[in-house]
């Protein structure tokens, strides 16, 4: 290959990781604006309009994890709106997708995948209802450290499975150090928008703990 057609090849290469990080960017900015700024019929025409882009993507991009990571996290975020019956094919869509991403790149996005993954787990309703395992979403979402010890997503979501378990000193422990996670400075709305979630997780975590407190001091 003479040095013309390598730095053509490279400079191809180049452009098309560009798109695709533009792409990412577009649907994480959306998917922020989506769920933390928008509410009712504004909120599902903005999800409608992400779960459209997250196909195209995905289309455009089949053998990227990140692509099959956002899709999934559009399709698990829309399910957690839209709730009841309905929501049961998105959150199925959504684990596909994260199990894809996963046979591609399982450290794609800093192993968002088992984040994702091990969150709807925990959220989805069990058999025979639907596919919810707290065993196997302790597992994911206990990799997803391993990955990214000091993520304030991995942090955040394990620390509201410990909540979940009634876990209460646990779960503290962890959201804590989500909330003091470093700033992604490309994702401000969404750091905003996930440390509010963080904030009241943790008031509720305080609520337990005060009132199995009393109820130690009435025995």
């Amino acid at each position: 290959m003479n040095k013309g057609m390598y730095l053509l090849m490279l400079l191809m290469s180049i452009s098309a990781s560009a798109d695709v990080m533009e792409d990412l960017s577009n649907i994480q900015t959306g998917w922020a604006k989506a769920n933390y700024l928008l509410e009712g019929k504004a909120q599902q025409a903005g999800f409608d309009q992400l779960m459209l882009d997250a196909d195209a993507f995905v289309k455009k991009e089949p053998h990227s994890a990140e692509a099959l990571i956002w899709r999934g996290i559009v399709s698990s975020s829309y399910a957690g709106i839209r709730g009841g019956l309905g929501a049961l094919p998105l959150a199925k869509s959504a684990k596909a997708d994260f199990e894809q991403a996963m046979k591609l790149n399982d450290l794609a996005l800093n192993g968002s995948a088992y984040t994702s993954l091990g969150t709807l787990y925990f959220k989805v309703p069990g058999w025979p209802l639907g596919f919810g395992d707290d065993d196997k979403a302790e597992a994911l979402l206990k990799k997803a450290l391993t990955i990214n010890p000091d993520g304030i997503d991995s942090n955040y979501f394990y620390g509201a499975f410990l909540l979940d378990q009634h876990k209460y000193q646990q779960a503290e422990s962890y959201l804590l150090k989500a909330q003091k996670a470093p700033a992604r400075p490309d994702r401000p709305l969404a750091d905003e928008g996930r440390q509010q979630e963080i904030a009241k997780a943790l008031q509720q975590v305080h609520k337990q703990m005060k009132a199995a407190q009393h109820a130690g001091f009435a025995h």
